[in-house]
């Protein structure tokens, strides 16, 4: 596809691909999606109930038969023409992701960047799919391991970072024979899945094999996991909710990306600005909505003090607005509940008898511009034990290397964290006891790259996506074996 011209922009945003063509939801009731920045309204979406849910599982278990038998070249030419659609629509990507997500332009740029770097990755899934040969105790015997799609995968995904939390299991699923339904969040319906099908439409996808179902989770949010076609249902939010879909779905494959508490550890012989840094863009990067983010600083007694300082004045520096705006770092909160959330949790922690140091009413046309607030404070106040997903961060003392190590663990979550430390070896050793799925040494809370193990422990979920994690988690083993020679079976005719 050539990119000298940009295309024209995707229109249609008011349907949803149901079997094979772009429908209205059934429902009656419609979705008036907004800008969180100044509640502009982008698009009405008539929303789906359960019989569209039914109708997009029994389409795409339809169109994955004939998918499954696609050979690799030609699944991997999809995703290599998908890439070249995400060169040319590059800024009506980054449009919808700053006017319907809330993000600033950087951070849009940056998931666009995500989701074509999985693009890649998952390029290469079709012909990285392997079997296995094994020895068999039976005389002729020869045991073959074939690796086989799922057949049809449910996604439900969060409005955070809607167009890369979709992708990361749509793509994967997709590459290795499957055939997807997908429910975005209701915030954020066109960048977590509307944009998704028109782009893999428009790279040649089959009709049936990309559904997305947009609705209320009271009234497809059971449907989805509970329907009787899915094989493997991927969930990314809260705790709570996957804890509820692992109840409901016991029987399938789960794959589980929840809740994070992300603890950032400053021992004391850390590189204090390097420090700094990595906790400012881990705590406040698109407005702290982000599962990896560092809700947690927690910092060593003999430096706390200078890095409160340094902190500060970072913080104090950093531009709130309107996210369209390239000078903005800051933009709104999602929605009114979230900024309510937000600001409970703030009132809470300082109810316990935590500092607040920086704070801010909120601005904006909508009034969804938070300010970004610091607290020093312990791991028990509320915006210490819970996930904030806000503009906040708490800074922690820890009295040496083991109080610090015993304050990150000391969480149900175990997602994403981070050690500084000037000695590498040092801070590999204490990695190693955090007990977290993820955790970077010298480096940011937030890391996401598609070729390695992404998850977390504890109550952070279950599974992981990226690299040969996604492979296992979209496929599965069928076992044939082949009798070459007779076998003289027990309870023959005398």
């Amino acid at each position: 596809m050539s990119t000298d011209r940009a295309p024209k922009a995707y229109e249609g945003f008011d349907r949803m691909p149901l079997d094979g063509q772009w429908r209205t939801g059934s429902s009656g009731t419609v979705l008036t999606d907004v800008n969180p920045y100044d509640d502009e309204v982008l698009t009405e979406i008539p929303l789906a109930r359960s019989d569209d849910v039914d109708r997009a599982y029994r389409a795409a278990q339809r169109a994955q038969r004939s998918w499954a038998t696609f050979l690799p070249g030609e699944r991997d030419e999809i995703f290599r023409r998908a890439m070249s659609i995400m060169d040319a629509r590059r800024e009506e990507i980054v449009d919808w992701l700053v006017t319907e997500a809330g993000g600033v332009r950087e951070r849009a740029e940056f998931e666009w960047s995500l989701v074509k770097t999985t693009m890649a990755e998952v390029a290469s899934y079709p012909s990285r799919v392997a079997g296995r040969i094994l020895p068999g105790t039976v005389p002729g015997k020869e045991n073959r391991v074939y690796r086989q799609p799922v057949g049809v995968v449910g996604v439900i995904s969060p409005w955070n970072f809607p167009f890369q939390l979709s992708h990361r299991s749509v793509a994967p699923a997709l590459a290795l024979g499957n055939a997807v339904v997908l429910k975005p969040s209701g915030d954020t319906p066109v960048t977590g899945g509307l944009l998704l099908a028109r782009i893999y439409e428009e790279a040649g996808l089959p009709p049936g094999l990309l559904n997305v179902v947009i609705g209320r989770g009271s009234e497809v949010g059971d449907p989805m996991v509970t329907h009787e076609v899915p094989q493997v249902i991927s969930f990314t939010g809260s705790t709570p909710v996957g804890r509820g879909i692992g109840q409901q779905a016991p029987l399938k494959r789960c794959a589980l990306e929840l809740g994070g508490n992300g603890p950032l550890v400053v021992l004391d012989d850390a590189v204090l600005d390097r420090a700094v840094d990595a906790a400012v863009f881990g705590s406040y990067f698109h407005q702290g909505q982000v599962c990896m983010a560092t809700n947690r600083v927690i910092v060593d007694d003999s430096i706390h003090d200078d890095f409160v300082d340094r902190f500060a004045e970072r913080i104090r520096a950093l531009r709130t607005g309107d996210p369209g705006d390239p000078a903005t770092q800051l933009g709104p909160v999602i929605n009114d509940g979230q900024l309510d959330s937000v600001r409970d949790k703030v009132s809470r922690a300082v109810s316990d008898g935590a500092e607040l140091l920086i704070s801010g009413e909120p601005t904006g046309p909508a009034g969804r511009v938070l300010p970004p607030h610091l607290l020093l404070g312990t791991n028990e106040v509320a915006t210490a034990a819970e996930e904030v997903f806000g503009p906040v961060a708490t800074v922690i003392r820890a009295r040496g290397e083991e109080d610090a190590l015993r304050l990150a663990n000391d969480t149900e979550y175990g997602l994403a964290s981070a050690v500084h430390t000037s000695d590498g070896a040092r801070g590999v050793r204490f990695a190693q006891r955090v007990q977290a799925g993820m955790t970077h040494v010298n480096d940011t809370t937030i890391n996401d790259e598609p070729n390695t193990a992404f998850g977390g422990e504890k109550a952070s979920g279950l599974g992981r996506f990226g690299g040969e994690w996604a492979i296992e988690e979209f496929t599965t083993d069928h076992w044939i074996s082949v009798q070459h020679e007779y076998r003289n079976l027990p309870l023959q005719p005398e």
